[in-house]
């Protein structure tokens, strides 16, 4: 591709490089050049992409994308934005995939893994499409899955992948749309017919530092949209409104929505309600127990109305649909006991799982969980009181600790106990301490295992271990019975 093509609508402020220049591909790492390759230098939190020109122009670069002059010989573009200027080079590098296809967009700080699989089962079985699927459980071509690192990739391989996914015959493409993402201009370029809002609740501020900014960085999705789809009974919702440039379509359980839930039955194995939309009403049932489920539905059926799919077929495709691996995901026990794995790794999301099990817990609710090293300090003690308070004993254990120390993350939710009367095990090891709570477990309780939901690693310092609770799960279980 001429370089002339590859930074077509991207703001240049001074061109070193002749526009019929032949671009083999693009980089922003600079290990990964090869000749003829375009190097985007980005400055990162950890390091800056300029300070690496030398090594992609000896790597054979035909050219540089940069924030300021090289301090090698060699024909560069300066632009205002380098991370922008990679969105949109990547989104014309790969012949603008997105365009070929109808993009849906899921933000929020819970449900949205949920959420974008309900769609995908939705538009499959209603409109018979070929959906590929972008989140934090991995990605997905039609049926083929594929392991992913982050919930939205940078924008090279999301184009990538895009093209991918259009040249293996998609028609739609359902994706998680992180608040990073959205800031760091991941998605810029891509066009959204839908855009569903789920919630906001305490998460990523180590990035975004504020609430109102974390706020911010979310509606940005809604700048790209044709329509929105958006959770009335948030708190942040009139913010979102506020900051929605195109046509809204709001849900809540209450009245003074476009889209209700009437009527709703929690149970152990799901929930059903009617859904109320424009003087229609349809029974719906999802297999997916707790509260957040009739949100996540009425998000997914405010997204198939906006498509045109009726009510009627947006509550059949919910009947039908399965669970989602590590969200609110029933593990097979020995005995007269249930564990749950769910991803609950925010406040809100650990408060809204205890809470929802807590209507179907005939005695204990147990919740083990922990908290992630290097992010939010603030969400730890507010977990550890979350905890406290809703569940009846609480085991307090390591959860991807990265490179602190484990025990001083632990004392951080621990802080948060101080207190209350709630009694609780404290085990830094994650296998032991889900061993003890089996070991321990009375009748009827409920385990809920907060926090991994699908990861199947643990991360120490810089290194990710394999560790999968629901592989510990069953090696106890075994263990359990063959020394009875």
């Amino acid at each position: 591709m001429k370089l002339c093509d590859l930074l077509r609508d991207v703001e240049i402020l001074e061109s070193h490089a002749p526009g019929e220049l032949e671009i083999a591909d693009i980089a922003y790492d600079s290990r990964k050049v090869s000749a003829g390759s375009a190097f985007v230098a980005i400055r990162g939190f950890e390091s800056d992409g300029h300070r690496y020109i030398p090594q992609a122009a000896e790597k054979g670069a035909a050219c540089v994308i940069c924030e300021e002059k090289p301090a090698v010989d060699m024909p560069y573009v300066i632009v205002r934005d380098s991370r922008l200027a990679l969105a949109i080079a990547s989104k014309n590098f790969f012949g603008d995939p997105g365009g070929e296809m109808v993009m849906l967009g899921v933000t929020g700080t819970n449900g949205k893994t949920t959420t974008t699989y309900l769609v995908k089962h939705l538009l499959e079985q209603k409109l018979g499409a070929t959906v590929g699927l972008i989140g934090t459980n991995g990605n997905m071509i039609g049926s083929e899955f594929l392991p992913t690192e982050r919930t939205t990739p940078e924008s090279y391989e999301l184009q990538k992948l895009l093209r991918e996914m259009a040249d293996a015959g998609c028609t739609h493409v359902i994706m998680e749309v992180s608040s990073h993402s959205l800031v760091l201009h991941r998605v810029a370029g891509l066009h959204f017919a839908v855009g569903i809002f789920t919630n906001l609740t305490q998460d990523h501020l180590d990035f975004h530092k504020t609430m109102a900014e974390y706020a911010r960085a979310k509606s940005l999705l809604f700048g790209m949209c044709d329509a929105a789809v958006i959770n009335l009974d948030d708190e942040w919702s009139g913010f979102m409104l506020e900051h929605c440039p195109c046509r809204a379509l709001t849900f809540s359980e209450r009245e003074g929505a476009d889209l209700t839930a009437q009527g709703i039955a929690l149970t152990s194995s799901g929930v059903a309600f009617t859904a109320a939309y424009r003087g229609e009403s349809e029974s719906v049932k999802l297999g997916i127990p707790g509260l957040f489920s009739v949100y996540n539905a009425l998000g997914v059926i405010g997204c198939g109305l906006e498509l045109g799919i009726d009510l009627h077929e947006c509550a059949d495709s919910l009947a039908s649909a399965k669970g989602v691996k590590g969200r609110v995901e029933v593990v097979p026990t020995d005995g007269d006991y249930t564990i749950l794995i769910d991803y609950a790794h925010t406040p809100d999301a650990l408060e809204n799982v205890l809470k929802s099990m807590r209507r179907v817990t005939s005695g204990r609710l147990v919740a083990l969980f922990g908290c992630g090293g290097d992010r939010d300090r603030t969400k730890r003690p507010i977990m550890g009181r979350i905890a406290a308070d809703n569940a009846d004993f609480v085991v307090v254990t390591s959860d991807n600790p990265r490179t602190e120390d484990p025990e001083a993350i632990i004392a951080d939710i621990v802080a948060g106990m101080e207190g209350t009367s709630t009694p609780r095990e404290v085990i830094t090891s994650r296998p032991e301490a889900i061993e003890w709570a089996i070991t321990h477990h009375e009748p009827g309780d409920v385990i809920v295992l907060a926090g991994k939901g699908h990861e199947d690693y643990q991360i120490v310092g810089h290194e990710k271990h394999h560790m999968d609770e629901r592989e510990i799960v069953a090696d106890i279980l075994k263990k359990r019975k063959k020394d009875r």
